[in-house]
């Protein structure tokens, strides 16, 4: 095994963090934009393989980063499980709604969700074939409780509301979307990992709205189950967790859920988080994306920071978040030569 990013998720302490970045083939690059006009839209751009291919591998060849992630989108799954969806500009995504046994009746399962979604299996192939040999590439879904809040809501929420009160209302219904998509997620995983992706990411960018029980029960139990199915089709798969802002929830739950590493926010500290988190297995996080706007002095002192707090264990240096549109594309050769020039001082 001589990819960093496969030996940090193996448990390896290594010298220099492997390196790479969520959302970093994406608007803040002027080669991006480029693509993305060319493809017409942003779900054009995710269903054609080859613009999809060239938009990940973008970040690859301007820095060099230690892992391409596929480039996709959280919401196709729904798409491909009968919502319809579709993106306004400059106001995100928006879906067809289920809030009643009727709307849920009208979902599909199984393998119709292939027929939407094998661009994004052909993306995959052509990434495998076409990545330097030391880049490591990852498959990627949404996770049942994130995916369900913009199923419910029909779009993003600032405190996934229209979910909480499904949840409240119909507890039935939210458990059937939950287990649906749980389903649904373990099926499109499996047909990345076999068009070649070597590390699936669960997002659970909204799991942190999830509290006590509830987090147990729509956070961690579903990872649970995606991880260990996905480990009993493909031992050896590693897996990355994210419930994003998941605060004391992040503590165990390598443990609880069989993820090999969790990726962390940048609402805790990376000192606490090595102390808590890292015990159980590699972190991958937690630069704050804020400082890729910025820079100057912060963003080393920062990046160096996160290092130095992980040092004493397996780490996949990330930020707390996707990087952002307005991020500046040379503050990002900056965190990378700070995270590298750490060892090496």
């Amino acid at each position: 095994m001589t990819k960093t990013l496969l030996r940090a998720l193996a448990g390896e302490t290594l010298p220099t963090p492997p390196i790479w970045m969520m959302r970093q083939a994406g608007r803040y690059l002027p080669e991006y934009k480029a693509t993305r006009a060319e493809a017409g839209d942003f779900l054009s751009l995710c269903y054609n393989p080859d613009l999809a291919a060239e938009v990940t591998l973008q970040p690859i060849r301007r820095y060099g980063f230690d892992a391409a992630i596929l480039f996709a989108d959280i919401l196709l799954l729904p798409q491909a499980l009968g919502a319809d969806l579709w993106f306004v500009t400059g106001e995100g995504p928006r879906l067809s709604t289920i809030t009643s046994d009727a709307d849920f009746d009208k979902l599909g399962r199984g393998e119709m969700i292939h027929d939407t979604l094998s661009p994004v299996y052909e993306t995959v192939k052509i990434l495998r074939k076409t990545l330097p040999e030391e880049v490591t590439l990852i498959g990627f879904a949404g996770a049942p409780w994130t995916v369900a809040t913009y199923m419910i809501a029909g779009r993003g929420t600032p405190d996934q509301g229209p979910a909480h009160a499904l949840k409240a209302e119909n507890r039935a219904l939210f458990e059937k979307i939950i287990d649906r998509l749980t389903e649904g997620t373990i099926d499109y995983l499996t047909e990345q990992v076999k068009a070649g992706a070597e590390v699936v990411k669960i997002f659970d960018s909204w799991a942190g709205s999830l509290k006590g029980d509830d987090f147990d029960r729509y956070a961690l139990e579903p990872a649970r189950i995606i991880t260990q199915e996905l480990k009993s089709r493909f031992p050896g798969l590693p897996v990355i967790a994210f419930p994003r802002q998941a605060g004391d929830k992040y503590i165990g739950f390598h443990a609880a859920t069989g993820a090999d590493c969790v990726a962390i926010d940048d609402s805790v500290t990376p000192e606490w988080a090595a102390e808590h988190v890292q015990p159980g297995g590699c972190v991958q996080g937690n630069l704050a994306n804020t400082h890729l706007v910025t820079g100057g002095d912060a963003l080393v002192e920062e990046t160096q920071r996160v290092v130095r707090a992980f040092s004493k264990g397996p780490h996949i240096f990330n930020l707390g978040h996707g990087i952002t549109p307005d991020a500046d594309p040379e503050n990002v050769q900056i965190m990378i030569d700070a995270v590298r020039a750490v060892r090496s001082a």
